[in-house]
């Protein structure tokens, strides 16, 4: 029996470890230059016949390949090819859970409901092979992002190859997440109620909830601070400007009293949903208010929306002047990640220019996450986290990743998907 035991734990182990992540790249020891490319840099420019180099993590060189210039180093003729910043996920739980329907494995919130002392980077799991499976389409980065309560917690921006979390971390803890109040009510039809739409009347008492919270923070901030408040001493980066305030709201009510609120106590405010942030685009571009929006993949949350709603809620924004980016929500949020770049092509489908689209998902998101000075452009300086796509990588059937970098260090792009999809796709092949 003992022995048994022992045989099934090694046969466990070993399966494990035949599933396990790729091993993080080594830092980048050769200079590399990709030639001939088209290259989309993130921020509207494009450059045809490029040449991108880059040498210790960091990029060197953009411009054209005419120009006379050494390359150094391993060159790469990426000719006929597309060239890109790597994609950046907002508003994600990538690395908070594996598997939806195993309660375990789901590490994304805690109880109570004001959490700001709660930081999801220590739970953030390098190793999920769900966070794998987002590199073969070029997102290559995301704030990972607590949920649940009132104030969920404290997200921080990774890259995805690393060992840890703390190898991952590209901003620690860059701002703090919180639920709106709905100012509207359903009758719960299962118990008999009216199911219609109607005033919630604790809406005003949970924002002055919220702003007695804050002022008591201030008080104690300003104090002697004994006893300590970890929940307290959690929102100093929020009132010294350091930290951003993530308000997840959808409805125009709740969004012009997050601005509000947000004013009071000169807060540096993002909105996360949005879906009526076009009715008060005004006060969101006077009060410099970015938006994260939600997939495009999606039915519309209002009952009398336009059916396409959900595909032109970008290019409402971007009309207006609005800094938007793309982040995830909602069921299976996680596995859909992937499909990150095509929403931006979706967007881009209804009314929005490619490289417009294409900042949503790079320099747009980068702006809005603090990171913009490492990542989001091909630009001289910044980190090598960059793709070579054979196609137009916000659209599908171009999307096919030969060599991705992070930092320099060239990835592998195997992931369990694509093994298994090997495996099967001979198994087939070889039958007549």
């Amino acid at each position: 029996m003992k022995k048994q035991f022992i045989y099934s734990v090694l046969f466990f182990l070993i399966l494990g470890n035949s599933f396990a992540q790729q091993t993080p790249a080594s830092k980048q020891t050769t200079a590399i230059a990709i030639e001939g490319a088209t290259a989309h840099l993130g921020d509207g420019t494009v450059i045809d016949n490029s040449l991108i180099m880059f040498e210790n993590g960091k990029i060197t060189f953009v411009g054209s390949a005419n120009v006379k210039i050494a390359r150094k180093g391993n060159v790469i003729n990426a000719k006929g090819k597309h060239v890109y910043p790597g994609f950046i996920a907002a508003n994600t739980t990538l690395g908070l859970g594996e598997i939806d329907a195993v309660k375990a494995s789901i590490d994304e919130r805690e109880i109570g409901t004001m959490n700001p002392h709660i930081r999801s980077i220590v739970a953030y799991n390098a190793e999920s092979k769900v966070v794998e499976s987002m590199r073969p389409n070029g997102v290559l980065m995301g704030q990972i992002t607590p949920r649940g309560g009132i104030i969920s917690g404290t997200s921080t921006v990774v890259q995805f190859d690393a060992w840890n979390w703390e190898d991952a971390a590209l901003k620690i803890d860059d701002g703090i997440h919180m639920n709106w109040s709905n100012s509207i009510t359903f009758g719960r039809w299962w118990a008999g109620e009216d199911p219609g739409a109607k005033a919630n009347n604790s809406y005003p008492k949970t924002i002055q909830n919220l702003e007695n919270y804050f002022d008591e923070a201030k008080n104690y901030l300003n104090g002697k601070r004994n006893p300590e408040n970890l929940e307290f001493e959690a929102v100093t980066g929020l009132l010294n400007g350091s930290k951003k305030l993530f308000v997840h709201t959808n409805g125009e009510r709740e969004i012009t009293d997050a601005i509000h609120f947000a004013n009071k106590y000169n807060f540096k405010l993002v909105i996360v949903g949005g879906d009526e942030a076009y009715k008060v685009a005004d006060l969101l571009v006077k009060n410099n208010v970015p938006v994260i929006i939600e997939r495009a993949h999606r039915i519309p949350n209002g009952d009398d929306s336009d059916y396409d709603f959900s595909y032109k809620l970008a290019k409402l924004l971007l009309d207006k002047g609005i800094t938007v980016a793309i982040g995830m929500d909602g069921a299976m949020e996680r596995m859909n990640t992937r499909n990150l770049p095509f929403y931006a092509g979706t967007y881009a489908a209804h009314g929005i220019d490619k490289e417009i689209a294409l900042k949503m998902i790079t320099s747009n998101s980068a702006k809005i996450l603090g990171i913009d000075d490492k990542v989001g452009t091909l630009r001289v300086g910044k980190d090598a986290t960059l793709f070579i796509s054979k196609g137009d990588a916000l659209d599908m059937r171009g999307n096919i990743i030969s060599e991705a970098f992070i930092q320099g260090r060239k990835l592998s792009l195997e992931t369990h998907q694509t093994r298994l999809w090997k495996r099967y796709a001979n198994k087939y092949k070889n039958q007549k």
